[in-house]
């Protein structure tokens, strides 16, 4: 069993530049996949195509986003140094609340569209 002391620095994940890398490269990307995503869901939800696909990525995308925070926040707690804990919880954080609370509105609109499809439908039929 290894004990930290409270006067000893644990030694960090990785180095600051490693960090900067971590925040830079992962932000960038991260914002791409996003925009990406976010531009498929104004373009496919209201014609209620891609539910399966957008829907699945979205909680994808949250769920790592969720893991991620979860390792910023131990790093946090053990006591690694801010370039450590800092890119992790700021690219965890970011795509678990915004693409999360995304998720109920995109489902709202494919279920918009769906019921625009039954009404056109039944206006068909009669």
């Amino acid at each position: 069993m290894i004990e930290l002391l409270i006067d000893q620095d644990p030694t960090p994940w990785f180095s600051a530049r490693t960090g900067n890398l971590v925040g830079g490269w992962g932000g960038g990307i991260l914002g791409i996949v996003c925009g990406t995503l976010g531009a498929a869901c104004g373009a496919l939800a209201p014609s209620g195509t891609g539910r399966t696909f957008v829907l699945c990525s979205m909680t994808v995308i949250a769920s790592l986003g969720v893991c991620v925070l979860i390792a910023g926040l131990s790093a946090l707690t053990l006591g690694q140094p801010r370039a450590v804990w800092y890119p992790l919880i700021l690219l965890g954080a970011l795509p678990a609340i915004v693409v999360g609370l995304g998720i109920p509105v995109i489902r709202k609109r494919y279920a918009e569209a769906e019921l625009r499809r039954i009404d056109a439908e039944a206006l068909r039929r009669s």
